[in-house]
């Protein structure tokens, strides 16, 4: 299936499963069930629980650090790295109930919830989103026979829901996976890297831009790493990663 196809499969997948979860839930949580006192997709407890990220976060790879950890804006987990892109937020660390709602997203039934993470995200955050100045926002794509398969991109949702809050033009185009490559959760930490090595490539070119890339989760930083690497090649001037939940080990 071509994939110009599958980006119009997809917004019509989003639209119907943003429908559908207002149909079923229309005065209960999105995520829990519970009944809503106050409007907006979640209940005030799980709410609570997405966005109350306590712990620091490194700012060049986002991960859970203690005080004093970074040093001229890198911790010990990206000192020796070479990310392909500059900086990176989330909304908070890959555990408890934001875990769970990512792994929910992972299902095809979770891209209407996945949508509204986004504006979640960008409604708790916004001002920190328009201090980083983005012109688009770019979602880590997947490959499209995986995408057929699994019905949809949960983060092109997530980006769709952000973009859409910020005000900001989504572009799911402007980046394509080339190759299908074997789940990440499936490589050693080391294999990671190579696994995604070259994966990637832009669909055209980004002079200056500054691009905010959106996926549901990092660990090692190697795909998005790689996505990013793919969008410089392209001319663009920045990107920062965004994630929904950071997870420990890398």
């Amino acid at each position: 299936m071509p994939p110009s196809w599958l980006h119009h499969c997809a917004e019509t997948s989003r639209q119907l499963g943003r429908g559908l979860l207002h149909l079923l839930y229309p005065a209960c949580c999105h995520f829990c069930g519970r009944s809503l006192t106050a409007n907006g997709p979640f209940c005030d407890a799980c709410r609570g629980a997405f966005v109350d990220d306590s712990s620091p976060a490194c700012p060049r790879c986002a991960a859970t650090v203690g005080p004093f950890a970074v040093i001229d804006g890198r911790c010990t987990h990206c000192r020796e790295e070479a990310f392909g892109f500059d900086a990176a937020v989330r909304l908070g660390p890959y555990d408890g109930l934001l875990r769970e709602a990512v792994l929910r997203l992972k299902n095809h039934s979770g891209e209407g919830m996945a949508e509204l993470f986004g504006e979640l995200w960008a409604d708790h955050a916004e001002p920190a989103f328009r201090a980083l100045g983005v012109d688009a926002v770019v979602p880590v794509p997947l490959h499209w026979r995986r995408r057929w398969q699994r019905g949809y991109n949960q983060s092109e949702a997530v980006a769709h829901g952000l973009a859409a809050r910020l005000r900001l033009p989504c572009r799911p185009s402007w980046l394509r996976r080339t190759r299908a490559t074997p789940m990440q959760t499936s490589q050693t930490f080391a294999g990671r890297r190579e696994n995604v090595r070259g994966a990637f490539a832009a669909s055209r070119p980004l002079a200056g831009r500054t691009v905010l890339l959106v996926d549901d989760v990092m660990t090692t930083g190697a795909t998005a790493s790689e996505a990013a690497h793919a969008l410089r090649t392209a001319g663009t001037g920045r990107v920062v990663v965004a994630v929904l939940a950071r997870a420990h080990g890398a």
